[in-house]
Order: C-alpha cells, then structure tokens, then sequence
C-alpha cells in the first residue's frame, strides 16, 4: 500500500523516472515476511499480530478443524500434542517458498508444539528455509519446546523467542522489551533492513 501511495504522490507532484525507478527497486529489494501462527486463545495470535505489523509482513492463520473449545477440547488438545498428533488444519493463503523468511509461531501444550504447526511444518518442510520460531506458553521455557520443533523441521532455526501468556495478556513492560529485542534481532537476519 506505501508504495502505490509513493509513487501516486510522485506521478502527481512531477516526479521523474528516476525517483519513480528507486522507488520500485527500493520496494522491490524490501525482503518478504510472512507470520504463521496457530492460537486458541489469542495469545499467540497478538505476537504474531504485533510481530506482522512492525515488519510489515503477510500473516497466516492457521486453523485447526478440530474443536479444541472448552475443556474437553483443552484435554484432548494436550493428549494430541502430547503424542505429536497431526491434524486438519484450514486451507492456507500464503505459501512459504515465495518468503525470505517464515515467522512461525505456536502456543505451547504438554510441552509440545501444538497439532496444527505439526501439520503445517509437515505439509510445507521443504518450503521452509529460513525460519524464526516463537512459542507462547504458561511457564514452559521456549528452549525446552523448540529443539523438538527443529528436530522435525530438518534443520535449525534462525532465531527463536518465547512469550510468557501472563505477560502477554497484561502488555507488561517484559513482554514489550522481550519483543522489540526480538524484532531487533529478526531485522538483522534479513538481506535488506526492514
């Protein structure tokens, strides 16, 4: 959207080719992010949301078609994780290969990256190159989480980060220094600045 308005401003006020064409490369040099999250309670979607917003990146969804309400669905959705179930997750609208970098968030439940970012993982590993993973979570530490994440993506990750849900849910002073550090050091992964 800013670069149709730049070059809309530009074209209006008489701008030459030549600031129309540094426009476009500039735009064009911009790398792509796309955030992908799984929440159920919003937790992880309010990361991820902030995290889309302050890179300018596209944001993916993903939906779990199982229930997971209420608690029978918390139940079952810790038995799943648990024993690293996979899942029908809704159709997806981005796809990762055409992203420099894929954010990928996931709550955490018995200690397990949930059943829909299993699946996701699982349906586009070859897709995923460049990865930084973000876990929100109760009190379980990302770094207990995360080398299992990796273990079953193929590779390690570029970065990763978790979230505390009592931090998030109260927008403390922790979770926002937690998080313009970690977009601090996801700006610094990519070719060009953010």
């Amino acid at each position: 959207m800013w670069f149709l308005g730049t070059l809309l401003l530009l074209s209006i006020f008489g701008a030459d080719n030549q600031q129309i064409e540094e426009v476009t490369m500039k735009e064009e040099q911009k790398p792509k992010v796309l955030v992908v999250y799984y929440s159920r309670t919003g937790v992880t979607e309010k990361i991820g949301g902030l995290l889309a917003v302050a890179l300018e990146a596209d944001q993916e969804k993903v939906t779990d078609k199982k229930d997971r309400s209420g608690f029978w669905g918390y139940l079952v959705a810790g038995k799943d994780a648990g024993f690293k179930n996979l899942t029908e997750i809704g159709k997806l609208k981005y796809d990762p290969a055409d992203y420099d970098l894929v954010i990928i968030g996931t709550p955490v439940w018995a200690w397990k990256m949930t059943p829909a970012i299993r699946t996701y993982i699982d349906k586009n590993r070859e897709k995923l190159k460049n990865v930084v993973f973000y876990t929100t979570a109760g009190g379980t530490s990302y770094e207990k989480v995360v080398p299992e994440m990796e273990e079953y993506l193929g590779h390690k990750v570029m970065l990763k980060n978790g979230f505390l849900e009592k931090e998030v849910k109260k927008d403390s002073k922790a979770m926002v220094e937690k998080l313009n550090k970690f977009l601090e050091d996801i700006k610094g992964l990519v070719p060009v600045k953010i």
